[in-house]
């Protein structure tokens, strides 16, 4: 996929063509890093950052209030949107909700790490997964790697949308452009 030329259409590749997304192997190894982690707070925030597709601030900024386990959901207050209280419920799996009433909230935050902290930590559990380094292996590639995992998967680009806290549905419809093995067994057909 080339990327885009205007200069700041969103995409999910860097200037030089490199993919800003984790693709489904480097995914499944991730979590499988996650649910490995000896600590249990370092790997219950890779699984909700890999399960919900927030950002790492979003994450961080959670409370044991945004842990809704009658759902199976948890509360996502957006941040980007400055001065706006905007929460967003995504559905995680319930090994991850379990995970998550494990913590201990410090200050009421279920993670005590800065930003910059945690963005480490999770690039730790990127390398214990194997994934090479780059664009992808960041918290941001996890919340690009959510998003087109969920369209591989069937999920309505509304509910990706609504789930990922985008503003514009133009913004959620890049994850559409990856090409996914359905189109490739496809494409095999004129070969």
């Amino acid at each position: 996929m080339k990327p885009s030329s205007a200069p700041h259409a969103a995409s999910l590749y860097g200037r030089n063509g490199q993919r800003k997304y984790l693709t489904s192997h480097e995914r499944l190894r991730f979590i499988a890093a996650a649910q490995a982690s000896p600590r249990k707070d370092l790997g219950a925030l890779c699984l909700v950052l890999a399960y919900s597709g927030c950002r790492i601030s979003e994450a961080l900024a959670m409370t044991e209030n945004a842990i809704n386990t009658e759902d199976g959901t948890i509360a996502v207050q957006s941040l980007k949107k400055r001065g706006a209280f905007i929460v967003r419920e995504i559905p995680v799996p319930d090994d991850v909700l379990a995970r998550l009433m494990t913590l201990t909230p410090v200050d009421a935050r279920l993670w005590p790490f800065s930003r910059g902290h945690a963005w480490q930590l999770v690039k730790a559990v990127m390398r214990q997964a194997n994934i090479l380094p780059g664009l992808q292996s960041t918290p941001k590639g996890l919340r690009h790697g959510f998003g087109v995992h969920a369209i591989r998967s069937g999920i309505p680009i509304t509910l990706v949308q609504r789930w990922l806290g985008h503003a514009s549905l133009s913004t959620t419809a890049i994850y559409t452009q990856v090409l996914g093995q359905d189109e490739r067994e496809i494409a095999s057909r004129m070969w």
